[in-house]
């Protein structure tokens, strides 16, 4: 745990514990984006981030990536200032380019139910991509109601609330530069 860890543990004091901590992430995201460049040699993937919660994560993995490539962006929701998922997917922004074609890469900060990255998939898939594989920074398989394949995951989570490094709590909380659980 770093020292900017620690302070924030300090300001907050309604954070239970850290679950991971930012340096954590920082080594973990060097190795997936390691881990992309080499299976994107020779291509130049369009990565599409799900706002607002994979912008920390993207921003990134963006970094650690030597492979040309794009960026684009979706906002959906699933969630109405709550907790749960209302299983529901609303599109409220949609990718301004065309992936037709393309090597497309879902970013998500959180694959919990799967029903979101699922619906995204097969929306994804009527554009005729020709590839679409998921980089998610968290993955809560106990939650999990909708099987998907994920293909890059930096960490396997327990079914808890989380929040930091983009996952907020009623759109608070996305500063946090690791992902914490909020005391009960």
């Amino acid at each position: 745990m770093t020292f900017d860890d620690q302070e924030y543990l300090r300001r907050y004091p309604f954070i239970d514990r850290i679950l991971i901590s930012s340096e954590e992430i920082q080594l973990r995201v060097r190795e997936l984006g390691n881990e992309i460049s080499r299976a994107y040699q020779g291509s130049s993937p369009i990565f599409v981030c799900i706002l607002k919660g994979a912008y920390p994560f993207l921003a990134d993995l963006t970094r650690c990536v030597s492979v040309d490539h794009e960026v684009d962006f979706m906002a959906v929701s699933s969630y109405e200032g709550g907790t749960q998922s209302t299983g529901v997917v609303k599109i409220e922004k949609d990718l301004k380019g065309n992936i037709t074609g393309r090597d497309v890469i879902l970013v998500e900060d959180i694959i919990d139910t799967g029903l979101t990255i699922a619906h995204l998939m097969e929306l994804l898939g009527t554009r005729n991509p020709r590839s679409i594989r998921v980089a998610t920074l968290l993955d809560k398989k106990p939650a999990r109601i909708k099987n998907v394949e994920l293909h890059y995951v930096g960490f396997e989570i327990p079914k808890e609330f989380v929040i930091g490094y983009g996952l907020d709590y009623d759109e608070k909380y996305r500063n946090l530069p690791f992902i914490g659980i909020m005391k009960a």
